[in-house]
């Protein structure tokens, strides 16, 4: 299976299978990054159902456009990427996005992630919950 697949079978294949519920991720509607063009998210699981201990993100980045510049001044924030490719600044150092890849930015470091030409696919997951 190519990783563009991987990213397609848990778009629209994926669960969140709970002991009283399942969540069918092809339910959950895309909505677009707020600041940042080209940014679309899949919030898979939220504050409001984990009492603001973690959130967790589907993400995808179109071709050539990134994540600016930021911080998260209360959360930590890991990636994991499952499709496409790209960079990330990591507290100033780059490191290549490819799937299989995992990083961590721990509270208050700086980071951005740009897409390389085939976008950029990741899971996002924030602890405490960003949203």
């Amino acid at each position: 299976m190519n990783t563009l697949n991987l990213f397609e079978q848990f778009n629209n294949n994926g669960k969140l299978i709970l002991p009283n519920e399942t969540y069918n991720f092809d339910e959950i509607a895309w909505s677009k990054h707020p600041t940042f063009e080209g940014v679309e998210l899949k919030h898979i699981v939220t504050g409001s159902q984990t009492t603001n201990a973690f959130s967790y993100h589907l993400v995808r980045i179109a071709p050539h456009k990134k994540i600016a510049m930021h911080t998260h001044p209360l959360q930590l924030e890991t990636h994991e990427i499952i499709a496409g490719s790209g960079y990330c600044l990591n507290n100033g150092v780059r490191l290549n996005y490819i799937p299989g890849t995992i990083s961590i930015f721990p509270m208050n470091v700086e980071h951005e992630v740009t897409a390389h030409s085939e976008g950029l696919y990741l899971f996002a997951k924030f602890i405490p919950a960003l949203c």
